[in-house]
């Protein structure tokens, strides 16, 4: 129902991008660009200012792009509304995961969810916590899960359940002939990290701090942007890692990696994070708690 152009603009405005808003937008990249026009041709003057293949918003851009946040929150608000006068129980959610959360939680979940609710259709961004943070707070996702710390007032975190982190090495690997693995023996080895803004890595990180320690004293050898190619490099003997177990469950079956635990104990909260003063439409209360009965029903089971 909304106007098209102001929907083309947002997409541009938010991801500053005419490229990256086709893609999302499934258009053309001409298409886009003469939507935007057409915006800028009914206010008569510039949205966007264009230097060195780099967009930013103009002043009058970056007001019609405030209020266009506000417009489609109403329109969000206004659809829901109706649907709940009418008795409709259905509508689109957007979800966001980080990477951890998305490949190994949310599949059964997600797929328990849209057996019972089979009129709500699920939309799922991934990235890492920062990633799912900013998301939120752009109005791109609906309700974000996390695998780290959030400490952003706007936003309301629950925690789910608890997920606990192994020091992962090849089957052959000189660890696997201890009981567990201290802070001290991980650093003795070449060590994989995920990248910057990953809740692994920020989790890892506090640890070692706590414990006297830090990143720096770690044998940094890789830095990888997936639990898989972290997997794929240690079992190729390029280093160890400290990952979540769920993630290794596979290969521990297949005994191609083995899981040695740390001394002390990690452990890390899986969360949902939602804004606070946003308006939540009766399906995202809907999934919300449905996801806390599922956790909560789940919660001592092997993610």
């Amino acid at each position: 129902m909304s106007d098209r152009r102001l929907q083309v603009f947002y997409t541009v405005a938010r991801l500053l991008s005419f490229t990256k808003a086709a893609e999302s937008l499934h258009m053309t990249q001409p298409a886009v660009t003469f939507q935007v026009r057409q915006l800028e041709e009914q206010y008569n003057t510039r949205l966007f200012d264009r230097t060195h293949n780099r967009i930013t918003l103009t002043d009058a851009g970056e007001v019609i792009c405030e209020h266009a946040g506000k417009i489609f929150e109403l329109y969000r608000e206004m659809e829901s509304s109706v649907r709940e006068i009418t008795g409709e129980i259905g509508g689109t959610l957007t979800l966001g995961a980080s990477t951890t959360i998305a490949e190994y939680m949310l599949p059964v979940l997600l797929g328990n969810f849209c057996a019972e609710f089979p009129d709500i259709n699920i939309q799922l961004k991934v990235s890492n916590t920062d990633g799912i943070v900013s998301m939120l707070e752009d109005n791109e996702i609906d309700l974000g899960v996390v695998e780290a710390p959030v400490h952003n007032k706007n936003l309301i975190v629950e925690i789910c359940r608890q997920d606990q982190l192994v020091c992962v090495v090849p089957v052959d690997h000189p660890l696997t002939r201890q009981p567990s693995a201290t802070i001290p023996d991980v650093m003795k080895y070449p060590y994989i990290c995920r990248e910057e803004g990953s809740g692994t890595r920020e989790v890892v990180n506090e640890y070692l701090e706590q414990h006297g320690a830090s990143e720096n004293a770690l044998k940094l050898s890789m830095e990888l942007g997936s639990p898989e190619a972290i997997k794929g490099a240690v079992e190729a003997g390029m280093g160890i890692s400290i990952v979540s177990r769920a993630t290794v469950a596979k290969e521990l079956g297949l005994d191609t990696l083995r899981a040695v635990n740390l001394d002390p104990p990690l452990t890390r909260p899986f969360s949902f994070i939602y804004k606070k003063q946003k308006f939540r439409a009766h399906t995202m209360e809907d999934l919300l708690e449905f996801a806390r009965q599922y956790c909560k029903k789940h919660m001592n089971d092997p993610i």
